[in-house]
């Protein structure tokens, strides 16, 4: 009994030999140069964020908004030298997955590659719902009616009570007495994408190139254009309600910042990765922050923070200072924006389907390379139909927030992977610069836990709700005592104390939710991925 707990234990926590992984590289086509991935990045993190949520931080935040934006970007940085240190180290795919394989072991890579799953396509699919609300709006803005039963999902057209939702059903045509109702923007552009992502990375890369230079002309115009119809008396005061207020968009901001995670699965079609990948990584990072200071910045002086709580802030802003003509084209710029976001997306998700293949965690046809296209087509075509199919039916407001928990979760393990990595490999490549924690990871990461816990509103009594939160302090506090007495570096223990904070700060009902997917992925590993791995050898495929 003892020998098999421990031959079960050695299987589930088998590492992959970083330094055999270049036998593992595939036959994709190196295309993507330094330019081409900074591209990528910006793509993906100036995205909704910036037409849409930084409104409603700002509403919470006032001018002070800016002071988030720096906050959170600081803290991505942590994670982000994380993600450097492997994408430049590991010649493969795989983003946090592949990591994790190299860190913790099979179980936790499998864990790691299940939330990445529905991470992208949760994420997906919420953007190609953006997508399709920008769209059907630009089309009102220029004269034309969208049929709303073609605009909504299913579900939504039936169960909500808004004026919209019950013209689509009554409106819809019926088939057997069934409503048709579909969001057909949003599944166009998810087919479009797909097949674009499909016939190639060169493609997908140029296509890219174009949309982020068309989306910062517009917001570099917006820029200017909107400081000139500043008014500093918006500007004061510039924090109103104190730093509870600017706060209280921590967690919402922090997601806009999550593209250097799709930057890191392209590793294979980098000309240079070594070099480029983690130069990307930072330079979409600075850029994009340099960005949302300045959009901010003017869009708090423009308007009044207290009118910002709408879906659309800059096009608002521009409304209500006059400039009706520039804002047709900034409603066209966030449809843009959009497209930039799906498309860096749908290229993350096949790239890490295709490494769990490769690993026979997933079955095997999931890893075939196109001949002509040197793509991953099935898991492309896959990733496409994993998003369409839900488009067709559900209202994903409710589960949007897994989206949150999932990319805080693989920041958390690739932050802590890189205190296990040191032990296994070396490399000449960019590294995390060693600082020891023994003294500076409790000197800085506890009074933020203090001044964490007297701005968190807890019942007096203990409750279920509750666990999510104190689980987070607790493994924080376990985290500062384990890096301080091994003296770990500093910026992996921070990047894992400040991931902890946040995921604290998630709602229960979404812990549950998923933690009830992780579990699906355990049973499906247990019953498959264990018995196929390729680390298993041929004696346990039977």
């Amino acid at each position: 009994m003892l020998v098999s707990f421990h031959s079960m234990q050695s299987s589930l926590f088998r590492t992959k030999n970083p330094n055999e992984l270049h036998t593992e590289v595939s036959a994709l086509k190196r295309t993507l140069t330094f330019k081409d991935l900074t591209a990528l990045g910006i793509a993906a993190v100036i995205g909704a964020g910036i037409f849409g949520t930084i409104g409603q931080a700002a509403y919470d935040g006032g001018p002070g908004i800016i002071f988030l934006f720096i906050i959170t970007s600081l803290g991505c940085l942590f994670s982000a030298f994380c993600y450097a240190e492997f994408a430049a180290s590991t010649p493969i795919s795989g983003s946090a997955y592949t990591y994790a394989y190299i860190s913790f072991g099979e179980l936790i890579a499998w864990i790691i590659g299940w939330d990445l799953f529905m991470e992208y396509a949760v994420g997906n699919m919420a953007v190609a719902i953006s997508w399709s609300d920008y769209f059907t709006a630009f089309l009102k803005g220029v004269n034309i009616e969208f049929p709303l039963w073609l605009s909504m999902d299913y579900f939504t057209a039936v169960h909500q009570k808004s004026a919209a939702a019950q013209q689509a059903y009554v409106h819809a045509p019926r088939i057997f007495d069934f409503p048709v109702i579909v969001d057909l923007p949003a599944i166009l552009i998810t087919v479009l994408i797909t097949i674009l992502v499909y016939i190639g990375i060169q493609e997908s890369k140029r296509t890219n190139n174009v949309l982020v230079v068309f989306k910062i002309i517009v917001l570099l115009l917006f820029i200017i254009v909107g400081f000139t119809t500043v008014n500093t008396a918006n500007w004061s005061p510039f924090i109103p309600n104190g730093w509870s207020g600017i706060f209280k968009g921590t967690a919402a901001v922090f997601f806009a910042y999550i593209g250097f995670d799709a930057l890191s699965t392209t590793t294979e079609e980098c000309v240079n990765p070594k070099r480029d990948l983690p130069r990307a990584i930072f330079s979409s990072l600075l850029i994009s922050t340099l960005i949302y200071i300045a959009i901010a910045l003017v869009i708090t002086g423009m308007v009044s923070y207290h009118d910002l709580n709408v879906g659309d802030p800059l096009a608002y802003a521009l409304e209500k200072t006059g400039l009706h003509k520039f804002a047709g084209l900034l409603s066209f710029s966030a449809i843009v924006s959009m497209t930039g976001v799906l498309l860096v997306f749908q290229i993350g998700q096949p790239r890490i389907w295709m490494n769990m293949s490769r690993d026979g965690l997933l079955p095997k046809a999931l890893s075939r390379i196109h001949p002509r296209y040197q793509t991953p087509s099935v898991a492309t075509v896959l990733t496409g139909g994993s998003i369409i199919l839900p488009l067709l039916f559900l209202d994903l407001k409710e589960v949007v927030d897994l989206t949150s928990i999932g990319t805080l979760f693989a920041f958390l393990i690739v932050c802590a992977g890189i205190w296990l990595k040191k032990e296994k490999i070396k490399t000449e490549s960019f590294t995390v610069p060693f600082i020891g924690g023994r003294y500076l990871l409790p000197v800085t990461m506890l009074p933020v836990l203090y001044l964490y816990l007297h701005t968190v509103s807890t019942e007096n009594v203990f409750s279920f709700t509750q666990i999510p939160l104190y689980s987070c302090i607790l493994a924080m506090i376990a985290t500062i005592f384990y890096g301080s007495v091994r003296n770990l570096s500093l910026l992996p223990g921070i990047g894992v104390c400040l991931n902890l904070l946040l995921l604290s700060t998630m709602h229960h009902q979404n812990w549950i939710r998923f933690v009830a997917w992780l579990a699906i992925g355990l049973i499906v590993y247990m019953t498959y991925g264990r018995k196929h791995s390729v680390l298993a050898g041929p004696s346990t495929k039977g």
